[in-house]
């Protein structure tokens, strides 16, 4: 791997860092629904206007054609410059365009991946299901072939933004007779379809993200699987190695800015025991350190996999140890924001922004697959390890 940028690209980072500062978003992002969604809309379509949607996606689709490097280089600018997330814009952004370009038709890379830059579709997933989490093989909603349209029932659960969705990437069984991993099949469920039941969860940081989705005799027509019937366990292994491999770059960088806002932090506020400021407390700052280093650590292998991808075309499983070593990181630097400020008193909040990321961290290792599921990827798949029992 050569971490040495060529002349084209530090003109395009410097060119990007240039855009996102005089273009992000000054207010900040709303907290209620629909007023997010159309905030996390508004921005995306300013990217996309301005050429800055899609940069690896290809021209084709409304994407810039250009190296995953670039794209990575867009992340990292993309995070200095504290642009607002991807929210809404999330799973169409990370996985569901990925997929369609790799295992969709034309017509259904036509019909779904230019709006997905623009912002004008946004995506959710219908992976999860309650007795189906960590062992998603093993999912029960069921898809019964009827003349041209599959009939759908049952039920998903944890599907961030589904209230706000206009489409969704669907898992559905569609042969019972055969073994768990097959007669899966990946499909675009429309939703705005009858017989679909929409409940938002509140979590525990007072947000409505996450739904629970139920499917009453919906009808899918058979057009709008992704690949073939009984084949979609395939196409979900595409969909969730995007999401493992690619969907953090920009994350990480975010990760490395975080440490900084925790180290100008502390350096203003009183320590846990009242003696000077809490960066003056050795067992946080050494903290700090080692979680600096460990990040720095993890950008170098993130930079490993995008030169992976560069030459394979999609990620690898390598992907679980980038998902599993950010997840554990991002959780122990907001623990370590809540020590060393406090979750009440920064900002004179009832809940700091610190206390509030970090009850929000405890998904990062529950989403895109259990801590559990990547570290038995891990050592299945890369280490050879004998299989979990």
């Amino acid at each position: 791997m050569d971490l040495k940028f060529a002349p084209e690209d530090i003109a395009f980072q410097e060119e990007a860092r240039t855009w996102l500062e005089e273009n992000r978003p000054s207010e900040p992002r709303p907290s209620g629904w629909p007023d997010a969604r159309d905030y996390d809309v508004a921005w995306q379509k300013a990217q996309f206007d301005a050429g800055w949607a899609g940069i690896s996606w290809p021209a084709e689709w409304g994407g810039r054609d250009l190296s995953m490097l670039q794209q990575l280089l867009w992340y990292e600018a993309y995070a200095r410059a504290h642009a607002p997330a991807l929210g809404v814009n999330f799973v169409g952004m990370s996985h569901a365009g990925p997929t369609l370009m790799a295992r969709g038709t034309h017509s259904q890379q036509a019909a779904h991946i230019p709006k997905i830059l623009r912002g004008d579709e946004i995506w959710c997933q219908g992976f999860s299901e309650p007795s189906s989490g960590s062992d998603l093989a093993s999912l029960s909603t069921r898809a019964e072939i009827d003349g041209d349209e599959l009939v759908v029932n049952g039920q998903k659960i944890w599907t961030s933004y589904a209230n706000v969705a206009d489409r969704q990437e669907l898992l559905v069984r569609t042969d019972p007779a055969v073994s768990k991993h097959k007669g899966i099949t990946w499909v675009i469920c429309d939703m705005s379809l009858p017989g679909i039941e929409i409940r938002p969860i509140r979590n525990i940081a007072g947000q409505e993200e996450f739904c629970e989705v139920f499917y009453e005799n919906v009808r899918i027509p058979l057009s709008q699987v992704v690949g073939e019937v009984n084949s979609g366990w395939s196409v979900a292994m595409s969909t969730l190695s995007f999401e493992r491999g690619t969907a953090f770059m920009a994350d990480i960088v975010e990760l490395a800015n975080t440490l900084e806002q925790l180290v100008e932090q502390s350096k203003q506020v009183s320590a846990p025991l009242g003696k000077g400021s809490a960066y003056d407390d050795e067992a946080i700052r050494v903290q700090i350190a080692e979680l600096r280093a460990e990040v720095a650590a993890l950008r170098a292998l993130n930079y490993a996999t995008v030169s992976r991808i560069a030459r394979n075309g999609k990620p690898g499983v390598e992907g679980s140890i980038v998902r599993y070593y950010f997840s554990q990181l991002l959780q122990r630097t907001q623990s370590l924001g809540v020590e060393a400020l406090g979750a009440t008193t920064v900002g004179g909040e009832r809940f700091s922004p610190w206390a509030r990321n970090q009850l929000n961290a405890f998904r990062a290792s529950i989403a895109a697959g259990t801590k559990d599921i990547q570290r038995n990827i891990i050592g299945e798949r890369l280490l050879g390890l004998p299989k979990d029992r």
